[in-house]
């Protein structure tokens, strides 16, 4: 059964493409039609494409590995990061920082300085600094949470990342290559689809084909995230019914050999 239809899609604008001159002919197979100068992307292909990309990224939650969302492009950044965090996954709308997934550790390091900073100003140690140094430390604090603050949880690499508008996100589609990790992407008619995993024919520039996508997708992440909880609660309803059994036949071993 499909997530979504053909006319959901439609209405939200998802179909409209770029200009004919900026093309990308790795779109060809997705373009339906040209009108006035514009392709129109076929959305029959994005329903199908779109399922497939939800479907994965389902699994990756419930599998409960981490899918980071990447979108820093003026009218995608609050939609992106409210659905993001609707689902508690880390999300890059500011600027991507450079390294994010190709030198990791450098990353987590300047995550930890936050959390170093934090814990001055709760033990006092700030207090103890000149006026000069606690603003040179705020302000630096200010700038990694801007830049980082959205990853901080982020203790391991993610599994893979979803990406609105692949020209603009190249530094992260290229870092996500590199290192294999699986690559979801509404990619517009401007734009090489062959450079994702998961590429989903859409419409990057509008936000309210950007927030149809996206409420989709996050929809199949919460869905991944509900049957993971519900299997741990399996397992630890099944874990806590055979230790009952098992204190059980002990009790009755026991009580044989008292009557023995």
């Amino acid at each position: 059964m499909s997530r979504t239809n053909f006319k959901e899609l439609l209405d939200s604008g998802v179909h409209f493409g770029h200009l004919k001159k900026k093309w990308n002919p790795g779109m060809t197979p997705y373009v339906f039609m040209e009108r006035n100068g514009i392709h129109i992307i076929d959305l029959n292909k994005t329903v199908s494409m779109l399922d497939e990309a939800a479907a994965a990224m389902k699994q990756i939650a419930k599998s409960g590995r981490s899918i980071l969302f990447v979108a820093t492009k003026k009218q995608a950044k609050t939609i992106v990061s409210e659905f993001a965090q609707s689902v508690n996954m880390p999300y890059i709308t500011e600027r991507w920082p450079g390294g994010l997934l190709t030198n990791f550790s450098t990353i987590r390091k300047s995550i930890k300085k936050m959390d170093t900073i934090d814990k001055m100003a709760t033990d006092g140690t700030l207090d103890t600094l000149s006026k000069r140094e606690r603003l040179q430390i705020s302000r630096t604090r200010e700038k990694l949470d801007r830049n980082l603050g959205s990853i901080a949880s982020m203790n391991r690499m993610p599994s893979a990342i979803f990406i609105v508008d692949i020209n603009k996100e190249h530094i992260a589609v290229a870092e996500a290559a590199k290192l294999g990790i699986p690559t979801f992407a509404m990619v517009d008619t401007n734009s090489d689809p062959n450079q994702i995993s998961y590429p989903i024919p859409s419409n990057d520039d509008s936000s309210k084909s950007i927030s149809k996508i996206m409420g989709i997708v996050t929809e199949a992440v919460k869905e991944g995230l509900a049957d993971r909880e519900q299997a741990n609660a399996v397992k630890a309803q099944e874990k806590a019914d055979k230790k009952a059994a098992e204190a059980k036949k002990e009790e009755s071993t026991e009580s044989t050999e008292k009557t023995k």
